[in-house]
């Protein structure tokens, strides 16, 4: 079995070396694995330590920054061309235990119809939303997704157990209705039937429109509960920057649209409408260019 792991690096030469090394401790059993980074254009040096201290890792270039969607897909593309069984992607602010890989595998086995899965995903100690309310044994035992549920109606997606303590309350394998991107195994037929993650995106919502993709063709999404990760949360691109503000508007507006029910979508044109008129500057950016059509990289100026 050949498993691809895919990391999208972009100016993260701070943080990357921790992701790479406990991807290389991971035990793989007798499989075939391969980790592929692919370098969103960095200007900060991270292609340089990639290829210093890791010269054994597959290392793909892209001439300007693709986003996270096209990104990632051109690491999906090299990997189904080396005919892949699994892919798992795996951001660059995130360090995965020496077991996930396996629990995943063992999670394909026992759910057949399973087309995307995804690891139980911790804070990185340090990176808690609420950093005064754990005492100093709990850190990293705080849990950042424990599978995903969404509210149709406000179009709104939920963390399930975000900022609890793992006590083994979330320890059962189960279907979710989304899988995070920080830590998402795809099974090939999934790709072969759906295509790749929606470049249109950019960053943000585009891998729970892949998951909406998969599930419509009759695949499951499951949440792993002993494949386990760590999340520096924010590390990427800032909790609640300008970027974040710009993306999750806009491709807030673009998942709804095509996936929620005729109602929600009526309130989503309707919150659009005051956003344009009463919204944060970057909000105002991202409804007009939802509108006339300005998708992708959109209007932001990522570097």
């Amino acid at each position: 079995m050949r498993i691809s792991v895919i990391v999208l690096s972009w100016n993260c030469e701070k943080y990357v070396t921790s992701c790479l090394k406990s991807l290389l401790a991971i035990d793989a059993g007798s499989d075939h694995l391969e980790i592929i980074v692919v370098d969103n254009a960095s200007s900060d040096g991270s292609v340089d330590l990639i290829r210093k201290n890791f010269p054994n890792l597959t290392l793909i270039q892209n001439q300007t920054n693709l986003g996270y969607a096209e990104g990632n897909n051109v690491g999906i593309r090299y990997a189904m061309q080396k005919n892949s069984d699994f892919i798992w992607i795996v951001n660059p602010d995130v360090t995965v235990d020496k077991a996930s890989l396996k629990e995943l595998l063992a999670a394909a086995k026992k759910f057949p119809a399973g087309g995307i899965f995804g690891s139980k995903i911790y804070f990185a100690p340090g990176y808690e939303f609420h950093k005064d309310r754990y005492a100093q044994k709990d850190l990293g035992n705080v849990i950042w997704y424990a599978g995903g549920n969404i509210d149709w109606n406000n179009m709104e997606g939920h963390h399930r157990g975000v900022d609890e303590i793992d006590n083994g309350q979330f320890d059962i394998d189960c279907l979710t209705d989304f899988v995070t991107g920080a830590s998402m195994f795809v099974r090939r037929k999934v790709i072969d039937a759906i295509g790749l993650l929606d470049a249109k995106y950019f960053l943000y919502y585009e891998e729970n429109d892949f998951c909406q993709r998969a599930q419509k063709t009759g695949w499951q999404l499951i949440y792993v509960a002993q494949s386990k990760a760590w999340h520096a949360n924010g590390l990427a691109t800032g909790v609640g920057s300008s970027l974040q503000d710009y993306y999750i508007t806009r491709n807030r507006l673009m998942f709804g649209l095509r996936h929620a029910p005729a109602y929600t979508k009526f309130l989503l044109i309707k919150q659009a409408i005051y956003f344009y008129f009463q919204g944060r500057p970057w909000q105002k950016r991202a409804v007009i260019d939802f509108f006339s059509g300005k998708l992708g990289s959109g209007s932001y100026e990522l570097n």
